[in-house]
C-alpha cells in the first residue's frame, strides 16, 4: 500500500498539505452517515455535501432507483466539497441498507410522523445514518419499512416542513454536539491503513 508520505511532492503536494489532511482524516466519522434517497436538485445534494464535510462525515450513501440519475453537481456548485466526501451510490433501498448494517448502523428515515422520535432524543454517539428523501415526496414507504426508526426535527410553525438540506444540516450540527460532548473527535475512527488510504485519494482526486 503507498502511504502519503512517500507520495512525490511535486505531484501530490508538500509535506504540509499531508500533514493537513491526516488532520483532516483523523476527525473524519466513519461510524456517522447520510443517505439520500432520489434526491434530483443538485443544489440540494451540494448543500448536504457541505454539512457532512463541515462536520466531519466521510460518506454519503446516495440511492438512485429506477430512472432516477445522479445529479450534476458540477464544479463549483457545491463548493468543492464533493472532492472531500465519498459519494458511495446504490441503486436500491435494500442494497444500501445492507451496506449500511454490514457497518453496525442503526437507520433512521426522517418523516413526519406522530410517533416519530424527536431529534434531541436520538443518541448519535452511537453508530448511526440518517436517510433524507426526495424533496417532493419525502422517504419512501420502503425505506421507512425497513428502517430501525424514525426521527423528526421539532417544529413550532405553521408549515411543518424544511427544506432538505436545512434539515439535514440541523440534524447533522446535532449530531456533533453530541459527538464532541462525547470526545468521539480526539481519536481517529480510520485505522491506520484506512486513513492512509483516504489520504492517498485526497491527494490524488485534489491536485
Amino acid at each position: 500500500m503507498t502511504h502519503p508520505e512517500s507520495l512525490n511532492p511535486d505531484m501530490y503536494g508538500t509535506p504540509e498539505r499531508v500533514a493537513k489532511l491526516r488532520e483532516l482524516a483523523a476527525k473524519r466519522q466513519d461510524s456517522m452517515t447520510i443517505v439520500l434517497e432520489n434526491v434530483h436538485d443538485p443544489h440540494n445534494v451540494s448543500a448536504v455535501l457541505r454539512s457532512c464535510d463541515a462536520t466531519g462525515v466521510l460518506n454519503v450513501h446516495c440511492v438512485y432507483t429506477g430512472h432516477q440519475k445522479f445529479p450534476d453537481l458540477g464544479r463549483k456548485s457545491s463548493a468543492s466539497a464533493w472532492k472531500w466526501v465519498n459519494l458511495i451510490k446504490h441503486r436500491s433501498i435494500e442494497e444500501c441498507y445492507s451496506a449500511l448494517r454490514q457497518t453496525g448502523k442503526r437507520i433512521y428515515t426522517t418523516h413526519l410522523d406522530s410517533d416519530a422520535t424527536e431529534l434531541y432524543a436520538v443518541d448519535f454517539t452511537q453508530p448511526t445514518a440518517i436517510v433524507f428523501g426526495n424533496e417532493h415526496h419525502g422517504v419512501s414507504d420502503e425505506a421507512r419499512t425497513f428502517a430501525d426508526g424514525n426521527m423528526r426535527i421539532p417544529q413550532l410553525g405553521i408549515v411543518q416542513s424544511l427544506n432538505i438540506s436545512v434539515a439535514c444540516a440541523v440534524t447533522l450540527f446535532e449530531a456533533m454536539r453530541q459527538r464532541l460532548h462525547a470526545g468521539m473527535y480526539n481519536q481517529p475512527q480510520l485505522s491506520d491503513t484506512a486513513m492512509n488510504q483516504q489520504i492517498v485519494a485526497w491527494l490524488r482526486d485534489n491536485k
